[in-house]
């Protein structure tokens, strides 16, 4: 890519601004973060010792007071600000970025899209875990037919916090979106449909468990995919023994892998996209075989294919440079938000849910 890089303005330096967004944006060829929008001084503070150059905002509708000067506005605020900031940054003729959950309901993400396509601007969102690195070995090996048909995947986003951490994502207040459905949820139900395709039923189990909470911090949902798939989708904040990543079961063999992708914790550490990254050692290696255990030699080691966050805003920056196609569509989104919705009223209702 060449000429005068997109001027990319940020709202929001939480965790998702200041550890996920303004790094990639930054190591992305064809783009430059312009502008911060914070009023935190010290968040300030923190953007300007890495980015010398940006600009701050002290509130969105001050970056939106010059529009003009910017190609593209990514949201990493609050969820519940999602959906009127995307809206007002559309009508004000900029592609968008959104993080994830893009709305609380499919049909808000629908509009959203609607109002994209009607205005021809790119809408995208960030699943930023369809490139880490079990994701695409798994899609590597499914690819190559390396489990034969697969039945089950099992998928694990599980910590332990048995202490609260505060703040909105741990809020009972529906309009703040919280809880770990719509957060750790919200990346396995994607990566699962992103797999495996769409899902004709939904059943789900979710507890608050922790004292004090306001919100389900453990959390089980079942997709049955159209093409007779079962996803098992565990996230939960109250796991003292982690199980493994993923653990996907093939016609002829299965594929499990202990362990998170590197790269949250490296960007969290202030290390930055270049070489060697996203690699992971070979004795985090998940294994692929038959008939025993990983944990007792069973199968044979697979090599991780390194995890490429950076690669999201190279899509980005391709599709509004060179017209190629939107990494992450809102639709794709708004697929997820009916089967967290459904989930949500699966474990409310005790009931299975069709979609």
């Amino acid at each position: 890519m060449t000429g005068t890089p997109l001027r990319v303005g940020l709202v929001g330096y939480g965790l998702a601004g200041s550890v996920f967004h303004a790094p990639l944006i930054a190591a992305t060829e064809g783009l430059t973060l312009d502008t911060v929008v914070t009023s935190n001084p010290e968040r300030q503070q923190q953007a300007r010792a890495e980015f010398p150059d940006v600009r701050f905002a002290a509130t969105p509708d001050e970056l939106f007071d010059r529009a003009a000067d910017l190609d593209l506005i990514v949201i990493a605020s609050p969820n519940k600000t999602h959906v009127p900031l995307a809206a007002t940054a559309l009508k004000a003729g900029l592609p968008v970025v959104v993080d994830k959950p893009v709305a609380g309901t499919a049909a808000e993400a629908r509009e959203l899209a609607a109002l994209a396509e009607e205005r021809g601007l790119l809408l995208s969102v960030f699943q930023n875990r369809r490139w880490d690195n079990d994701f695409l070995t798994l899609r590597k090996l499914l690819g190559e037919g390396e489990l034969g048909d697969v039945r089950r995947f099992e998928s694990r986003f599980e910590r332990w916090r048995p202490q609260l951490k505060g703040g909105w994502r741990e809020s009972g207040d529906p309009a703040e979106i919280g809880g770990l459905l719509y957060d750790l949820g919200s990346h396995v139900v994607d990566q699962a449909l992103a797999l495996f395709g769409p899902a004709a039923a939904v059943y789900a189990e979710s507890d608050i468990r922790r004292p004090g909470a306001e919100t389900d911090d453990d959390t089980f949902i079942a997709i049955t995919h159209t093409n007779g798939v079962r996803s098992h989708l565990y996230v939960s904040a109250t796991t003292p023994q982690l199980g493994p990543r993923f653990r996907v079961l093939g016609s002829t063999a299965g594929y499990v892998k202990y362990g998170l992708d590197p790269q949250e914790a490296a960007l969290r550490d202030g290390l930055r996209p270049g070489p060697g990254w996203g690699v992971e050692p070979e004795s985090q290696w998940g294994r692929v075989g038959s008939g025993e255990s990983p944990v007792t030699g069973g199968g044979r080691p697979e090599p991780t294919l390194p995890g490429d966050y950076p690669a999201y805003y190279a899509a980005v920056a391709k599709a509004l440079l060179e017209g190629g196609p939107n990494p992450v569509t809102a639709l794709e989104a708004a697929a997820a938000l009916d089967v967290l919705e459904a989930a949500r009223r699966s474990a409310r209702e005790k009931v299975t849910v069709t979609l």
